[in-house]
This record gives structure tokens, C-alpha cells and sequence, in this order.
């Protein structure tokens, strides 16, 4: 591989909408009904509320930024730009730590699906398979990486509404408020990793912005878009996934207690059709393009953000390198890929998540600091798409980001530790390595 000195511009509004959802959409389809057993349905509910007001709010603030700022490297240049090389690296870090943390969550459940299908083929094998097509996939081309994401969106965006119109008609009030409150109010705070959940990548959109091909227009397009699907997405399957017969259901394998499932559709769409109906067959076969797209997304976010980490030699410098035959950071995403197969190694998946999540709240704290800086500091720096109700969203965003991330620290102290270790670790190499820069 040679340094090259652009990435190729190619990706449309449309595309951008594709990979937007498409980062973010299998936390529609598992992940979620975990936060009902902290929270109940009324937890869980006011968590999802929060934290949805957090991303609509958080997605135009950020849009701002992409467009006035269109890198790849997302928060580690707008960090950089308004706080310095140090603050910089610590949000890159984290945003790192967030995109190559999801894809083996999200691998573990791909191998889990064929084993359902298939139990003679190992989980294990199957997800490091996955690995392997996806980062060749994106390797090839972002084009060809970004059609097939909007195809396999449309289909599992499809596949969530057909769920939400076979189970709707089943649909009582009652399984809505039925053990609402199993943990009190503080049952809420748990359900924040699980919340978050159901949004978390949309930022990815960001890191493709040196390959769209108009970027101070398109990506607050991609961003509106993306997010208006997501919302309605998300209240859609809440409310008809727990409107069937209780949160129970749709939580636990059994239906009451004991082992938590990461299938929560099939097991709400079960108690209307019946686990022998073509209906039920569909959706799980074709649930499986939901977790195909995130992860798929996630990749190509991932490398573009390790890309643009060594591209500036805060990582090795290989890692910014780009292939000259392909125009990708074919490096970073390899070096990704065996990161993310040693994490899915380790069987640590719902720790795994968690850590992902730690170090996307990070990602949104850093940015709205950065972009209520900005503001003040370069008022006349370009910025062709200006958040609304500037500064409330922000500060919004901010405010609840915030408390998100102290409230995980209380409820996942051990992970925590971890976490911000791993923040610190990286900054004290960061400062013996590159002290000239600091």
C-alpha cells in the first residue's frame, strides 16, 4: 500500500440515508428488550424518550460540524479544531473505541442467526467468517459497500414495518403498563446502555463525509433522513413488541423468567402467528439483513475513523495509509477486523456493547463542546447547514449525554474502569510518543 492522496468521491444523499440507518438498525431487531428487565416498559420507555430527544437533537449539532468540518475522522477534527491536538485525540480514541467495539456484538449475533439455521455450523466460525467477506467487501470499494447497504436497509426497514402490521392488531394497553415499574424510577438509569442502543452508529455518517460527493449540502440531508426513519422505527417495534403479552415475553426465553433472549420479534411475533406460520419464517430470515447492515455499516465507519487516526500518525502510520487500487483504507479496516475478531474471542459480547457505548456517549460529549466552541471561536468559519435553536440543541444533547455516561459508570463501574483506562493508557503513550505535538 502507498499513500494516496484522496478518498474517492462517490456517495449520495440517498447513500448516505442507507448507511445512516443501516449502522444503527439491529439494535431494532435485539439488544433492546434487554432494558426492560431493568426498567420494565415504563423505564425502559422513559429511557428510550431521553435518549431519543438526545440523538435528534445530537444529530443536528453534529451535522453542523460534518459539513463545516466534512473529514473522516469525525469528532477527532472537530475536537482538534476547537479544543486542540490533545482533547483531539482522547474524542478519536473513544470514537474508535465505539465503532470497532459494536461490529463483534453485532457478529455474534449474525453467527447465533445461521446457527439457529444451521446448528451444525459453530457460532464462532461463522461470525470470524462474516468478518472476513465484509472488510473484503468494504476493502473493494465504498460504492460497492454503500449500494449494498442501502439494499439490505430498505429490505430490513421493510421487514420492521410488515412486523409492526402483523402484530398492531394484537396490540393491548394493558401489556403496556403491567409490571411497568419492576426497579422504580432508578430501573430508568439501567436501560441507558439498552436505549442507546436502538440509535447508536448514526454518527458513522460523518466519517464518510471526504467521499460524498457534495458534502456541505448532502450530509444534513443523510443525517435528517436517517434519524426521522429511526424515530418512527423505534416507537413502532417498542410499542408493538411489548403490546403483545408483557415485556416478560419478550425478554426471557421462557416467557416469564430465567435466560434472556436476543430475539425479542420472533418471540412477540410467535405469540400472534404461531412459530409454524410463513410470516414468522420471513422474519426470521429476513431479520437477518438487519443485523447484515449494521454490522456491514459499522465496519465501513470504523475504517475511516482508524483511517483518519493514522493518517495524522496519533495510530501507526500504516493505518493511514490508502490503497492505491481500490482508493479505501484498506489497512485500517484490516487491522479492525482482527481487533474485532479477538474481542468476539474473548465471548464477552454484552461487555463488549457496553464498552461500545461508553465510548459513543464520550463521542457526543466531545462534540457539542466542540461545536459550542466553535461558534465562539471561528464565527466565520463556513458552515453551510446551522443546527436549530442554536444553542438549546446542543446544550441538550450535551446535558443529557452527560448524565448518560455518569449514570453507566454507577450501574457498570467495573466496565467503566475499563473504559476510561483504556482513554488514559492511550493519551500517556499519545504524550511519550508525540511530545513535540503536545
Amino acid at each position: 500500500m502507498t499513500q494516496n492522496k484522496s478518498l474517492k468521491k462517490t456517495l449520495t444523499p440517498f447513500m448516505l440515508w442507507g448507511l445512516g440507518v443501516g449502522y444503527v438498525i439491529s439494535g431494532m431487531y435485539f439488544g433492546w428488550n434487554l432494558g426492560l428487565e431493568k426498567g420494565g416498559t415504563g423505564g425502559m420507555a422513559l429511557a428510550t424518550l431521553v435518549i431519543m430527544i438526545m440523538y435528534i437533537t445530537f444529530t443536528f449539532s453534529y451535522a453542523e460540524l460534518a459539513c463545516a468540518i466534512p473529514k473522516a475522522g469525525g469528532v477527532f477534527d472537530y475536537a482538534g479544531k476547537a479544543m486542540g491536538r490533545n482533547w483531539g485525540f482522547i474524542a478519536g480514541i473513544a470514537q474508535v473505541v465505539e465503532f470497532i467495539l459494536a461490529p463483534p456484538a453485532i457478529a455474534f449475533a449474525i453467527g447465533a442467526y445461521f446457527n439457529a439455521f444451521m446448528p451444525q455450523v459453530p457460532i464462532l466460525g461463522s461470525a470470524i467468517f462474516i468478518y472476513l467477506i465484509f472488510t473484503g467487501l468494504n476493502i473493494y470499494g465504498v460504492k460497492a459497500a454503500a449500494s449494498f447497504e442501502v439494499i439490505v436497509t430498505i429490505l430490513a426497514v421493510g421487514e420492521l414495518l410488515l412486523f409492526s402490521g402483523l402484530t398492531l392488531p394484537s396490540f393491548k394497553a394493558e401489556n403496556l403498563t403491567h409490571h411497568a415499574l419492576p426497579n422504580g424510577w432508578q430501573g430508568a438509569f439501567a436501560a441507558i446502555p439498552f436505549a442507546i442502543w436502538f440509535f447508536l452508529g448514526i454518527e458513522g455518517i460523518a466519517n464518510v463525509a471526504e467521499e460524498t460527493k457534495n458534502p456541505q449540502k448532502d450530509i444534513s440531508k443523510g443525517f435528517g433522513w436517517a434519524i426521522f426513519t429511526l424515530a418512527i422505527l423505534c416507537i413502532l417495534i417498542f410499542v408493538s413488541a411489548t403490546g403483545i403479552a408483557g415485556w416478560e415475553t419478550i425478554v426471557y426465553k421462557n416467557g416469564s423468567s430465567g435466560e434472556t433472549s436476543d430475539s425479542p420479534l420472533p418471540l412477540a411475533l410467535a405469540r400472534v402467528t404461531g412459530p409454524d406460520h410463513p410470516m414468522y419464517h420471513l422474519l426470521i430470515t429476513v431479520g437477518l439483513f438487519g443485523l447484515v447492515a449494521s454490522f456491514h455499516g459499522l465496519i465501513l465507519a470504523a475504517g475511516r475513523s482508524t483511517y483518519e487516526m493514522g493518517r495524522v500518525q496519533n495510530l501507526p502510520a500504516v493505518l493511514g495509509r490508502i490503497s492505491p487500487r481500490f482508493h479505501t483504507p484498506a489497512n485500517a479496516l484490516a487491522a479492525n477486523m482482527v481487533i474485532g475478531i479477538l474481542a468476539l474471542l474473548s465471548g464477552k459480547t454484552a461487555e463488549i456493547i457496553i464498552l461500545s457505548v461508553f465510548g459513543a456517549l464520550t463521542l457526543y460529549i466531545f462534540s457539542m463542546i466542540s461545536l459550542l466552541l466553535l461558534r465562539k471561536k471561528e464565527p466565520g468559519l463556513h458552515r453551510p447547514f446551522r443546527v436549530a435553536l442554536y444553542p438549546l440543541f446542543p446544550l441538550l444533547a450535551l446535558g443529557i449525554a452527560i448524565i448518560s455516561i455518569v449514570a453507566m459508570f454507577i450501574f457498570n463501574l467495573y466496565l467503566g474502569i475499563i473504559y476510561f483506562s483504556i482513554l488514559l493508557i492511550s493519551f500517556l503513550l499519545y504524550l511519550i510518543i508525540k511530545p513535540g505535538q503536545v
